[in-house]
């Protein structure tokens, strides 16, 4: 059963947001009571319509009273309460505790791991992957920094992604991916594994991290362009070291005022990261309940080319459409990672 007593106080809290937001506010207030009336409304949406099927059993209940009504009460009662569990567990599920990075836009940081050549091709389809399935959800998809191998494969990129829900769907895919296939660059046929590691990481708002100029080195340097292409001529290229972490951050875009912005924005977002693993390893206990929050090392899926299979290992999903997935059709398995993520946290709080 939900406490009513829960439910009234989130519905007072959304009348009173929108009584704000009919008043004038500061840009900062609006942006503020705005993302708060934006995150209420889903869960107030669900209250009415638990209350409306408690008022609907209420009246059905009071017509067995009547002999006039008794009969079409029989009749609709049943119905109306089959429908409670589902509506019960749909409140439960909007009153879960929320990541509070979930609407932020991401990082995503793909490396290639063992498997030499084969890892960075496949890096490269990992990478191809995600800005198709950005591009089906209408997500704006920028590569920041990409260096790439002379196969066409990638030594190491970074990406932005920005849109509705952008953390809330990718952050299941940090980990470490594998893929088994015969190399393109192999012409026995033997069926070789590598893997890759991807990263996503909540982009860092100015307000989460601060940085003390004094604790960064900021180097120029001579840059070329991806691949061996074409060289930049120009010292365009900024690298800026976090000093107290250690964490080193590169862009080497065309100019040089604008690699210092996306090298800046990496660092706080690998700086709030950071701080936001800090957090977790305190909760521990918590985490473990969490699909999407485990170790980065862990290998997490494995796309298995000559079967056409791709296995998700934390939940045991196994799926004979990889061509669809591979080419960016990833709700089916994420839909799944957050069924299963909803389904832990529940267990959670009723254990």
């Amino acid at each position: 059963m939900v406490p009513m007593e829960k439910l009234s106080a989130i519905t007072e809290r959304f009348e009173f947001l929108e009584a704000r937001m009919g008043q004038g506010l500061s840009g900062d207030e609006i942006a503020q009571v705005g993302r708060e009336y934006a995150e209420l409304k889903p869960v107030v949406e669900e209250i009415a319509a638990y209350r409306r099927l408690l008022d609907d059993i209420a009246e059905a209940e009071a017509m067995l009273d009547d002999p006039d009504m008794r009969e079409l009460a029989e009749e609709e009662l049943p119905a109306l309460k089959e429908r409670l569990p589902a509506v019960e567990q749909a409140i439960r599920l909007v009153l879960l505790p929320k990541d509070a990075a979930d609407a932020r836009p991401a990082m995503i940081e793909i490396r290639p791991g063992t498997g030499g050549d084969e890892a960075s091709l496949f890096a490269a389809d990992l990478l191809r992957m995600y800005q198709r399935y950005a591009e089906a959800r209408g997500w704006k998809f920028e590569i920041m920094e990409q260096s790439l191998t002379e196969l066409g494969g990638i030594k190491e990129v970074v990406a932005h992604v920005k849109g509705e829900g952008v953390f809330a769907r990718l952050k299941y895919e940090s980990g470490v991916h594998r893929v088994q296939r015969v190399p393109e660059t192999e012409s026995g046929g033997r069926i070789h594994t590598s893997a890759a590691t991807v990263a996503v990481l909540p982009e860092a708002e100015d307000v989460d991290i601060q940085i003390d100029p004094g604790d960064i080195r900021i180097d120029t340097m001579r840059a070329s362009g991806s691949g061996g292409q074409h060289v930049n001529t120009t010292d365009s290229a900024v690298r800026i070291t976090h000093l107290p972490t250690g964490i080193m951050v590169t862009s080497s875009e065309k100019s040089q005022h604008r690699n210092r912005e996306i090298a800046m924005q990496v660092l706080k977002t690998r700086l709030f990261d950071l701080e936001r693993q800090r957090v977790d390893d305190a909760r521990a206990a918590d985490r473990k309940a969490q699909v999407g929050s485990g170790d980065r090392s862990e290998r997490i899926r494995t796309y298995n080319f000559p079967q056409g299979r791709m296995t998700d290992h934390r939940i045991n999903l196994t799926l004979y459409k990889l061509d669809q997935i591979i080419a960016g059709d990833l709700d089916e398995v994420i839909d799944a990672l957050v069924s299963e993520d909803q389904a832990a946290q529940l267990a959670a709080l009723d254990g």
